[in-house]
């Protein structure tokens, strides 16, 4: 952390010259200036001066919010191959947020295998393919460019009995895969 940047820019941000926040906390324009160009450290009485004359506390001042992390690329997806499935998910540690997208592949006459009740929702969209959604023992036919969604409260799969590849993008919350 670059202590003496953060204290200028909260300074000037408060509209105030290195003597007037000098003069609010006892100090000398001087040692204002050595401090935002990190020629010098404060002690920590000091700092708490200062915080306080820009209306700030040192908790606030050294809480660093992570960056999020906006864009994945292909590199950073995690694969899984099963039993004429890839399971790609798009999204690394995905499981810590409230939705799950996950790209699936589906050779001819794969399924995902049943996926018991739970609570949530199931949401897909067809990218290559025909699916066939089973959901309670009912089955619904989604063609490449159409979607499905549904409540997970029961018994569902997700089937290709078609002769090509499918391919979906699988969206579940909470995450569940």
């Amino acid at each position: 952390m670059e202590l003496g940047a953060k204290l200028k820019d909260m300074r000037q941000q408060k509209n105030l010259t290195q003597e007037e926040l000098a003069d609010r906390c006892e100090l000398t324009k001087g040692y204002i200036s050595q401090l935002e160009n990190d020629l010098t450290s404060p002690s920590i009485a000091t700092l708490c001066d200062l915080l306080n004359a820009l209306g700030s506390n040192l908790s606030a001042f050294f809480h660093e919010e992570a960056e999020e992390k906006i864009v994945f690329s292909e590199s950073e997806f995690i694969e899984k191959r099963s039993d004429g499935m890839i399971w790609n998910w798009v999204i690394p540690n995905a499981q810590k947020n409230a939705m799950e997208p996950v790209l699936v592949e589906l050779e001819p006459h794969a399924s995902t295998g049943a996926d018991f009740p739970h609570e949530g929702e199931e949401f897909g969209f067809v990218l290559e393919g025909t699916v066939d959604v089973v959901r309670a023992g009912k089955s619904h036919t989604c063609k490449k460019g159409e979607s499905f969604y549904f409540t997970a409260n029961k018994e569902h799969s997700i089937v290709n009995k078609g002769k090509s590849r499918a391919k979906f993008l699988w969206i579940s919350t909470p995450p569940n895969f």
